[in-house]
């Protein structure tokens, strides 16, 4: 009898230090601050609330199943010859198939509104920006505005953002969680993602694929700020004396070194100048050597011949 009251007492203790535990977690997911966030929260909050529909019923079925036909119940009806039920066969399988169906409508509409790449409606124009993925750092160009900024992303609020996205070195992804959406950056590859925040505020922005030693310090803060402030951003970023041409571009994605067995957050870095054409030029130079191995291996096999 003690044994048993010391095992529930240690249950009772291991659960309340779980709850506290997750009591502690970011749920931001559920406390995005822009409009695909919110949309892909409901999104999963629908589906989610659609599969319990299954899950909850089952659970309770279960306790109360066991509880009615628990061996000391002789009230419960003996049957040891019942073998098939038409009514369990069609809710068993029907309440599956239309929430399938229900899901499988409301994902086909969803991945069409939801598409990173296309573009969200707005009587603001879109504020483009080339993002760039190095080690272990992130590169925001604004071509537009002529100026480049690393491991800072600055946003008006209530205004699309398109990004155009790449990658100098590994695969990685961009995340921006409480803005929604995760889009792969690749090597000689551009890739498209298209967020809005809703209001003002900093939100925590990171690499979300593991992409080896280094890649959990590809931390960035994205700042949603007033038209105004965005004005007056720009204008600081714009007198910072460096310029971000192919060469600097290139010292910028050096790793550097790791103190205490890991990689430091890169600095905020600003360049009130960029060249032109430099996220074409980035992608370009893999296509380039492409090119280069094709054309060799050809004229190869010419002399060859």
């Amino acid at each position: 009898m003690k044994e048993e009251k010391y095992h529930r007492c240690v249950r009772w203790l291991v659960m309340a230090i779980a709850f506290s535990a997750l009591g502690g977690c970011d749920w931001a997911l559920f406390n995005s601050k822009g409009q695909i966030g919110v949309e892909q929260g409901n999104l999963i909050l629908i589906s989610i609330g659609l599969m319990l529909i299954v899950v909850v019923p089952v659970i309770i079925m279960t306790f109360l199943f066991g509880w009615r036909y628990r061996e000391s119940n002789e009230k419960a009806t003996y049957m040891p010859d019942w073998a098939h039920s038409h009514k369990i066969e069609l809710v068993v399988w029907g309440v599956p198939l239309i929430i399938v169906a229900v899901l499988a409508v409301i994902i086909w509409q969803t991945s069409h509104s939801l598409d990173p790449y296309r573009p969200i409606e707005s009587d603001k124009p879109a504020l483009n920006i080339e993002v760039v993925s190095l080690d272990w750092k992130w590169l925001f160009i604004y071509p537009d505005q002529g100026v480049a900024v690393v491991n800072e992303l600055v946003i008006p609020e209530k205004t699309p953002v398109t990004f155009h996205i790449t990658s100098d070195t590994v695969m990685n992804a961009l995340s921006i969680p409480q803005l929604g959406g995760m889009i792969y950056a690749m090597g000689g590859q551009r890739t498209q993602l298209n967020l809005i925040a809703n209001e003002q505020g900093e939100f925590f922005g990171q690499s979300g694929n593991f992409s080896g030693e280094g890649f959990s310090a590809m931390r960035f803060t994205t700042h949603s700020v007033s038209d105004e402030g965005f004005a007056q951003w720009l204008d600081k970023v714009k007198q910072a004396p460096e310029v971000m041409d192919f060469a600097a571009f290139k010292q910028v994605g050096e790793p550097g070194e790791m103190v205490n067995h890991r990689y430091p957050i890169y600095p905020i870095r600003y360049f009130g100048q960029v060249e032109p054409n430099l996220f074409n030029k980035v992608i370009g130079q893999y296509v380039t050597l492409k090119d280069s191995h094709s054309t060799a291996m050809h004229e190869a096999a010419e002399v060859q011949e």
